[in-house]
């Protein structure tokens, strides 16, 4: 009588087992997580230029708490700017509970982005940078502009603003950095400013200056190298 109660227990016990590992294997797999990511739009722009890969990033799972596009007033110095992401990163930290974000920059956003790493404490709070076709090293092109917007004289080839900018290391701390660069970029003089030394430096082909920050292909890239 004991063998078989015994036998019973040990049949119970294994059909148990199998149901909960066929539970285990059925039940849906935990969404990934993301760090948070702040979009930095470029000279004569605004955060609506990121409409498209904002869309894109919630077709691939990113919820509205982790896409944060912000606008600042472009023609305005890129430290004032820099100074101002950093509050941004702050309270977006703040709000998700998040310890670092990543920043995805357009144009000249780079520019901002990359003094507030580099002076402003920010790659303690930095996961991944990507520059999109960023004007790193300055274009001849701003010279049109140089005379009335401050951030556009930094921006001109040779300024002091990105002489100290690029400076000793351009890419500091442990962030992850890319930079994505069209061959054929009108605005981008020469084209090879978009790249960074220390940085995955990638290029797209011959996109549009301001297609390549809504260009799907270039996003898919963008989206891998921050996951």
């Amino acid at each position: 009588m004991q063998t078989r109660m015994r036998r019973i227990a040990a049949f119970f016990s294994t059909v148990a087992a199998v149901l909960l590992l066929s539970l285990s294997l059925s039940a849906p797999a935990q969404a990934a997580t993301h760090n948070p990511v702040i979009f930095v739009h470029g000279l004569n722009s605004s955060a609506s230029s990121w409409d498209d890969w904002i869309a894109d990033f919630k077709a691939d799972g990113y919820t509205d708490s982790q896409l944060y596009a912000w606008s600042y007033s472009w023609g305005q110095s890129n430290v004032t700017t820099a100074q101002q992401l950093a509050t941004k990163v702050q309270s977006v930290l703040a709000a998700t509970g998040a310890s670092k974000v990543d920043l995805v920059a357009h144009s000249m956003g780079p520019l901002s982005s990359r003094y507030y790493l580099k002076n402003l404490g920010g790659t303690a709070y930095v996961d991944d940078f990507v520059s999109v076709a960023g004007t790193n090293h300055g274009t001849s092109l701003a010279g049109w502009c140089a005379w009335l917007y401050t951030s556009c004289a930094q921006m001109n080839t040779g300024s002091s603003f990105l002489t100290a900018l690029n400076s000793d290391d351009e890419t500091p701390g442990s962030v992850s950095y890319a930079s994505y660069w069209s061959n054929c970029d009108e605005y981008l003089d020469p084209d090879s400013t978009a790249l960074l030394n220390g940085a995955t430096n990638v290029g797209v082909g011959c996109i549009g200056h301001t297609d390549t920050n809504n260009d799907y292909g270039v996003y898919t890239q963008v989206r891998d190298f921050i996951a």
